[in-house]
């Protein structure tokens, strides 16, 4: 009977096609966690880190805007403020009696990054026209998170240097046809026409505020409008701790 020799050897079993498509599962496994984490991090970041630091900005731009304010009448009247000054403050009490933004002038990202931004070339708080602002709904300090639960009446407080200015949302049921809230495409900007929803250089026939933000909750798919009209001017030498419409929820 034969036998192998000892020194020889059996060749080296070749890997099962199974073991090699294991192999090619786990590197893609690992590396769909580590895309999942990155993603997860950036999703942190935007949501809470951002809400944090623009919370900090707002307390600096609040700060540095009332001192401008007590060294008035060197203040600049708000219609000649330049892109990325600070415009005034914006209340909604319906979002909380606490609630305040200060608003900038321009609705870039540098200037929506800090709080909501006034439309440059919209009419200024008071005027004849739509004094419009935008603001970021998630993130970036979230100043319009809860547009959505503003009713028909809510006051809009827009404070400035010597005035409150208190807009009310408007109802659906408004004899100017204007709606309180909408929704619509991001290209659709006569929203913020002196009139909301006419013509672009159809001359204004109220004083009115349009509030933008995004729509739905995490998407940029659409924009949610508000719309209010002017229902009182107070004066800060009246009422310094300002109008009744404040304290309203």
């Amino acid at each position: 009977m034969h036998t192998l020799d000892a020194d020889v050897r059996s060749p080296e079993p070749r890997p099962a096609p199974v073991e090699r498509w294991r192999t090619v599962a786990q590197v893609v496994g690992e590396a769909l966690v580590t895309a999942g984490l990155v993603v997860l991090l950036f999703v942190v970041y935007e949501l809470l880190v951002t809400d944090v630091i623009t919370d900090r900005r707002q307390d600096e731009l609040s700060q540095q805007l009332h001192e401008d304010w007590d060294r008035s009448p060197t203040v600049l009247p708000v219609h000649e403020s330049k892109v990325g000054d600070a415009f005034g403050v914006l209340h909604i009490p319906r979002l909380g009696l606490d609630y305040e933004r200060v608003v900038l002038e321009g609705t870039q990202e540098r200037q929506l990054s800090q709080g909501p931004g006034h439309y440059e070339g919209t009419a200024m708080p008071g005027e004849q026209g739509n004094v419009s602002f935008a603001g970021h709904r998630v993130g970036k300090g979230s100043p319009f998170l809860e547009l959505d639960i503003l009713q028909a009446g809510d006051p809009i407080v827009v404070e400035t240097s010597d005035t409150w200015f208190v807009y009310r949302m408007l109802g659906d049921a408004d004899p100017s046809g204007i709606p309180g809230r909408q929704i619509v495409r991001p290209e659709d900007i006569e929203v913020i026409s002196p009139t909301p929803g006419a013509a672009e250089n159809a001359p204004p026939t109220g004083a009115y505020l349009t509030l933008t933000t995004c729509h739905p909750r995490y998407s940029a798919e659409q924009r949610m409008i508000i719309h209010a009209r002017l229902d009182a001017t107070v004066s800060k030498a009246e009422s310094p701790n300002g109008p009744a419409a404040l304290n309203e929820r």
